[in-house]
């Protein structure tokens, strides 16, 4: 038997498989049959845990493609909010470990709808995103993409993006852009891409083409590193809401850079696998 969680952060949708619940491996060609929209459950990804190891609890973050994320925004809470779905936490702080470190939650409400996550630091340093060429900070530079060249900011917060401003974001711009950007070879790890409005000093409108995953309604860490580079530009404050079709995350960033973001989580489904289904994936390496 199979059994899964589905949850959604701001239409950004995750499975959350539990290995106590799981009788397989995942495997890329099994990651990928599951997130399929046609042939599968389909979702933006697959949250894998919790794993505990040395009294701690982490987790791993698949995309549809089989890839394996260092970190995503909305799939920490939408796991944290599955830990206090499932009885594995109490308190209303907690650590999660994944790949692109160590983030904080802080439970809201009572039922864990509304989470404050810590995510980490932002860094602009070119070898930690990383992004090629001489080590520099990677602020508004120009990189030309599809034969048009634009001022882009790069960052990470565990995982790498790039933000480009732009006069007015649109579901079709980041549609036929963040493939380019996504595959340049500027980025050796692949990198996520955000198209940046400036709406006024609190709010920016951002649309999200998400690496291993294409064009995606919300995302977590694509709301840290937008406003992050919004406020190294100078575009904003450090307190920003940000709007993405999906809806609304709200993101802090101190003075040493550090990123808090608050967002609410929404539970879809709790099923299993049908038998037939199972079957396919088993046949699958």
């Amino acid at each position: 038997m199979i059994s899964y969680s589905k949850y959604h952060a701001l239409g950004n949708d995750y499975i959350v498989m539990d290995p106590a619940r799981c009788s397989i491996e995942l495997t890329p060609e099994r990651i990928r049959l599951i997130c399929h929209r046609n042939f599968g459950i389909g979702s933006d990804g697959i949250l894998w845990g919790p794993v505990r190891e040395n009294g701690r609890v982490s987790l791993k973050i698949f995309n549809p493609d089989g890839g394996e994320a260092e970190k995503s925004g909305n799939g920490v809470r939408i796991f944290s909010r599955y830990l206090i779905d499932s009885g594995y936490v109490a308190a209303d702080t907690f650590e999660l470990d994944t790949l692109g470190g160590t983030v904080r939650v802080e439970k809201l409400d009572e039922e864990g709808r509304l989470l404050r996550v810590e995510m980490g630091k932002l860094s602009f340093c070119s070898s930690v995103i990383p992004v090629s060429g001489e080590e520099r900070q990677v602020i508004d530079e120009p990189m030309k993409f599809g034969g048009k060249t634009f001022r882009a900011t790069c960052v990470t917060i565990g995982n790498p993006h790039c933000v480009i401003p732009v006069k007015s974001v649109s579901p079709e711009l980041a549609r036929s852009l963040g493939p380019l950007v996504e595959n340049d070879p500027r980025f050796p790890n692949r990198i996520n891409m955000q198209l940046l409005e400036v709406l006024d000093r609190s709010n920016i409108k951002i649309e999200i083409w998400e690496r291993g995953a294409g064009y995606t309604l919300a995302s977590g860490t694509s709301s840290c590193a937008a406003a992050g580079a919004a406020f190294r530009l100078g575009l904003t404050e450090n307190d920003v809401t940000v709007h993405m079709p999906g809806g609304e995350i709200r993101i802090s960033i101190g003075e040493d850079w550090t990123v808090r973001m608050t967002g609410s989580v929404n539970g879809v489904a709790d099923g299993e696998f049908a038998p037939q289904f199972e079957q396919e994936l088993r046949k699958l390496s």
